[in-house]
């Protein structure tokens, strides 16, 4: 299956996530698997944009979400017909792809309606107390020509669109003239279909029927020619029997009266699950998928809501959904690669699950790469590195692991370029968040939010270089996390700042009270801040401390 399986690290991404979804995707080609691709779902920053460029790797392509939607499951190739298009041009589209439905087009492929078998059903085979129907056809003799591929002999007005009805002259001479041709209206709109009978034929043409069809492709007397042409009457020499003839004349009704005007039309990028309430009472047989110009471009039934979906991704740097891209709770989730505490969703069948306590996820690409005995690349190695030193503060936060020092310098060797200097470079470059951006965009760039016994909740952290710009935007910052706080209905948001060079951090919260009351970190009431003196990861210390605390409120209720 060569689809492209997406490598996505988690909402508003940091540099690991970004790095280890680039690294897994070139570990993914190293082992002969080219079609996972690296992706992002948030946008990039400093951090990211410092590493990336340091190695000349380009940012990975935005999927903003991955849900389910008609075009993932519609058929694009259409069979269609237009508007001037005959029974039996629409039967042998049904016929040869065993579909019961046509959308009908005009010229410039604009949706006008659909036309299924049973539309056409009752058109060849009225109710009852119909019989006139099932003599009218609505045709050109041009289309009667070929719907019978008969051979022209004299025709007038061949490409006119009229309405006529097909009567065969089986009977004797004298019903025929008492009941198809004593009136000139009749006559005038009447298809006579009949074999060697010369005596109809002649009766026909005196009386100016609109067109004598001779059956069997019998012989055609030249004084009967001759009297058609006078007359202007047209005649055609089928090679079919008169009752297959009739029956095929029929085939020859254009589509304009048969069709449904008013179908019910889908765009492409709809949601099945939207889609799947819309259409749940419906009795259609198909339905008509639609661009912005109204221009047919799929197609699908229920049957086809039931297809598997196809979208598949693969979760790094996290294994929450509520830290996933859009959607992948509807998607298949073929694999995890994470550093960080279990959260999985359940899935379908067994996965792929990679879950170790290391500094970082771009650790645990680095060791796959080293334990398949493959190096990477100058530039991926770079990378990795880089998801590395950004994770584990250039190996001095207190989720480092000795093996994280180990492919940290095995990476080095192979980028040749060293860690100290990669990490000025990150850590100067993201160091100016605070006073660069807004208090939204700095609280949401790097923003997970956690679920835990009921109570949802969210933690940003930005690294920087002191304090100093954190209190110069103070006030934003408190308004801005009550205002996220509200609209992403979260009991309480938090903000980490974490000062790289003391190693201690801040800590701004927002929300339930009965909750945020029970942290006890030191609170400089002045300020309304937290002091965390040594903490520096969110994911191994804070994260756990925030987790008891709201475990031991669920309790005591």
């Amino acid at each position: 299956m060569n689809q492209p399986v997406y490598i996505f690290g988690h909402r508003n991404p940091d540099p690991d996530a970004i790095c280890s979804a680039i690294g897994y995707a070139a570990y993914k080609k190293a082992i002969g698997q080219p079609n996972y691709i690296a992706a992002r779902c948030g946008n990039s920053n400093a951090r990211i944009d410092a590493i990336l460029d340091a190695f000349k790797v380009p940012l990975p392509q935005f999927i903003s979400d991955v849900t389910p939607r008609i075009r993932d499951i519609m058929v694009s190739d259409v069979h269609k017909v237009q508007q001037d298009a005959t029974c039996r041009e629409a039967l042998e589209l049904l016929d040869r792809y065993d579909i019961r439905v046509l959308p009908i087009v005009d010229p410039e492929n604009h949706l006008k309606g659909a036309l299924s078998i049973f539309d056409l059903g009752e058109h060849f085979i009225p109710k009852p107390k119909q019989e006139k129907k099932m003599r009218h056809v609505y045709t050109s003799v041009r289309d009667i020509i070929h719907a019978l591929d008969a051979k022209p002999i004299h025709v007038v007005d061949e490409d006119r669109l009229e309405d006529l009805f097909v009567r065969i002259g089986a009977m004797d001479i004298r019903s025929f003239g008492r009941h198809y041709v004593s009136d000139a209206k009749v006559a005038g709109s009447s298809i006579i279909v009949v074999g060697d009978r010369y005596d109809i034929q002649q009766r026909s043409i005196q009386s100016g029927v609109r067109m004598l069809v001779i059956s069997g492709g019998l012989p055609i007397d030249e004084d009967v020619i001759s009297m058609a042409k006078e007359r202007g009457v047209c005649i055609i020499s089928s090679p079919e029997d008169s009752a297959t003839s009739s029956w095929l004349i029929r085939s020859a009704g254009r589509l304009d009266n048969m069709y449904h005007r008013e179908v019910q039309r889908f765009r492409p990028e709809e949601t099945l699950t939207h889609v799947r309430k819309k259409i749940a009472l419906s009795k259609a047989p198909a339905f008509m998928v639609v661009n912005e110009n109204d221009q047919l471009v799929g197609v699908f039934t229920k049957t086809d809501l039931l297809k598997p979906i196809q979208t598949r991704i693969v979760m790094v740097d996290h294994n929450e959904l509520s830290q996933a891209v859009t959607g992948a709770d509807q998607v298949q989730i073929l694999e995890v690669v994470d550093h960080h505490r279990l959260g999985n969703p359940s899935t379908s069948q067994p996965i792929f699950f990679l879950n170790a306590p290391l500094g970082s996820t771009s650790t645990l690409v680095a060791d796959l790469f080293q334990k398949a005995g493959l190096k990477p690349s100058k530039e991926i190695a770079g990378v990795l590195m880089g998801g590395m030193i950004s994770d584990t503060l250039n190996l001095k936060g207190p989720t480092t692991t000795p093996r994280d020092a180990e492919l940290l310098q095995w990476l080095a060797g192979i980028a040749e370029f060293s860690p100290d200097a990669l990490a000025e470079k990150i850590f100067n470059a993201g160091s100016i968040i605070l006073s660069a951006e807004t208090a939204e965009e700095i609280i949401r760039s790097d923003m997970k939010v956690y679920e835990e016994d009921g109570v949802r909740f969210s933690v940003s952290q930005v690294e920087e270089l002191g304090f100093d710009n954190l209190w110069e935007k103070k006030k934003e910052l408190d308004v801005a996390l009550v205002e996220i706080q509200e609209s992403e209905q979260l009991n309480f948001a938090a903000l980490l700042v974490t000062d790289i060079n003391t190693q201690n951090s801040l800590l701004l919260v927002a929300g339930d009270e009965e909750l945020t009351g029970r942290i006890t970190f030191p609170l400089r009431e002045s300020v309304g801040v937290y002091e965390l003196s040594g903490v520096v990861s969110r994911k191994k210390q804070l994260i756990p401390y925030l987790s008891t605390l709201v475990r031991g409120a669920a309790t005591e209720e």
